[in-house]
């Protein structure tokens, strides 16, 4: 069986790929989907995190070497969280 940080980096690798093909490609099957991999494959495309993840949990027991997105984010902008009291 492969390393962990292997396998992770791998996912990392492919979730850039899918996130800028959906950033770039509107019409792209991963635009504004929820996306699942698993040891370096995209093994689920779906519109809601708890399908992704439910899939995630049949295909690789392993949760350290899968990795969820959600295509089409720009996950190096800054986000402000603000509290309403």
């Amino acid at each position: 069986m492969e390393n962990i940080s292997v396998v992770q980096q791998r996912n990392r690798e492919m979730a850039e790929r899918v996130n800028d093909e959906a950033r770039t490609n509107p019409q792209s099957v991963y635009a504004g989907k929820f996306v699942g991999l698993a040891n370096g494959q995209v093994v689920v495309v779906a519109d809601s995190l708890d399908d992704v993840v439910q899939r995630l949990e049949q295909v690789e027991t392993d949760p350290q070497r899968t990795f969820c997105i959600e295509a089409g984010l720009d996950y190096e902008a800054v986000q402000s969280i603000w509290r309403v009291a």
